[in-house]
């Protein structure tokens, strides 16, 4: 049949051509196939240290997670809220940011154009468990930047000893009541009335409390409103606290873990703190007699639920892997090793599912989620509240020591907010 073929030279080297790879798979059958190689993911996760449980918690958690899942590698590092900021801002300047960061902030991040964005990572049923109002916070444009990982709920801790030897029946519920029974405490003698924290840690919180407790707020149709009369007024009382002498003796000193060790101590009849007191302090004081109240509002004003939640961000790096992530993601929210993480570091879940399991046997937790979901918040979703919040720190020395009028200062940090958030606008 070959011989009906006119270009014999083409037959030929068709043939030499089929005679290569015939041979190459002869000689393939004589040799194993080489391994194919599997691809490993890398997740540089850094934590922030709640308390001394958080770390082992964590620790525990990723052995077990890798034991599971062999080809993913979390490289975990939990650090203290002190020196956070400066961990990952180091990271990220030399372009190794966290896969997985666990913060308080996230929406300059997402100006910035360094995050993912969860709705590509998260799995169904994890976003399906993640409280609504709370994920809506965490989102900007459709854009869903951060996750809620923990939250908690802001109350008025007091020592009950205290109270019964002032006389105090009743915590108290406003501006007044609160003025009255610190000067009770106060004429006794043993102890201060009301724990202030304007360190670094909490000044934004006290100004919550104050600037939402005479029905003001730190935003309000997308503007600032931070020299607003209510919040004027609002951080006149804490300084008139202060000057009569109706507040611990150095609220921009010790911090608000100082300040409960202080109260289970004796020395301190009241402050406002998150639901956690109920799981530190008294495990370190067990002998202590405490109660809970709401947070005092200006006389008139209706109560204020003020609530707090971190949160998780993923960073855009040169080996995201946002399968292993998403992987990663369902395992720490799994529902027995974050429900353990709940109950040992004393938060609000914002996992729905833990939420119903704690609140069924639990009337204070329930009454605690309830109030999450009323509760005002920080404006996280300002580009320039990070910004915001690091001035804010400086507020309570020039108002207490240094003399600053209210109006002045919040005029001040208003004029700087606004500044800042043009040049986001830009």
């Amino acid at each position: 049949m070959f011989r009906r073929l006119k270009k014999p030279t083409v037959l030929l080297l068709s043939l030499l051509s089929l005679s290569a790879p015939l041979a190459a798979c002869s000689k393939d059958d004589d040799q194993p196939a080489a391994p194919i190689q599997e691809k490993r993911a890398l997740i540089r996760f850094v934590a922030s240290e709640y308390s001394t449980e958080t770390k082992p918690i964590l620790e525990k958690l990723v052995r077990e997670f890798e034991l599971k899942n062999p080809l993913i590698d979390i490289d975990l590092q939990v650090a203290n809220w002190d020196i956070l900021d400066g961990i990952y801002t180091t990271m990220i300047s030399q372009n190794q940011p966290p896969d997985l960061l666990n913060t308080n902030v996230y929406a300059h991040f997402a100006q910035d154009g360094l995050l993912n964005d969860f709705n590509e990572i998260l799995s169904p049923e994890l976003k399906n468990k993640l409280y609504p109002n709370l994920m809506e916070m965490d989102r900007i444009d459709g854009h869903q930047y951060a996750i809620p990982y923990v939250a908690s709920i802001r109350s008025l801790y007091y020592n009950r000893e205290l109270f019964r030897q002032a006389g105090i029946i009743e915590p108290p519920d406003t501006w007044s009541e609160l003025k009255r029974d610190s000067e009770k405490i106060k004429a006794g003698g043993k102890a201060s009335g009301f724990g202030v924290d304007l360190t670094d840690n909490e000044t934004q919180a006290y100004l919550s409390y104050f600037f939402f407790g005479a029905g003001g707020g730190w935003i309000k149709d997308g503007k600032w409103t931070i020299n607003s009369p209510a919040n004027v007024e609002g951080l006149t009382f804490l300084k008139e606290m202060y000057d009569a002498g109706l507040t611990d003796p150095e609220p921009t000193v010790t911090t608000r873990d100082e300040k409960q060790r202080i109260l289970g101590d004796g020395k301190l009849a009241m402050m406002i703190s998150g639901n956690y007191f109920t799981s530190v302090v008294p495990k370190e004081f067990p002998n202590l007699q405490w109660n809970v109240g709401p947070v005092p509002v200006k006389d008139g004003h209706p109560p204020i639920s003020f609530g707090v939640h971190d949160v998780l961000v993923s960073f855009k790096t040169d080996h995201t892997d946002k399968k292993a992530l998403s992987t990663f993601i369902d395992y720490l929210y799994d529902d027995p090793s974050y429900r353990e993480m709940i109950e040992r570091e004393g938060f609000l879940p914002t996992n729905s599912q833990v939420g119903v399991q704690l609140a069924a046997r639990d009337a204070t937790m329930r009454a605690n989620l309830d109030a999450l979901s009323k509760a005002k918040f920080y404006p996280v979703q300002e580009p320039a509240w990070q910004a915001v919040m690091d001035y804010t720190r400086k507020l309570g020395d020039a108002v207490l020591y240094n003399h600053l009028e209210p109006k002045k200062a919040l005029d001040e940090l208003q004029h700087f907010a606004e500044a800042r958030s043009a040049q986001y606008l830009k």
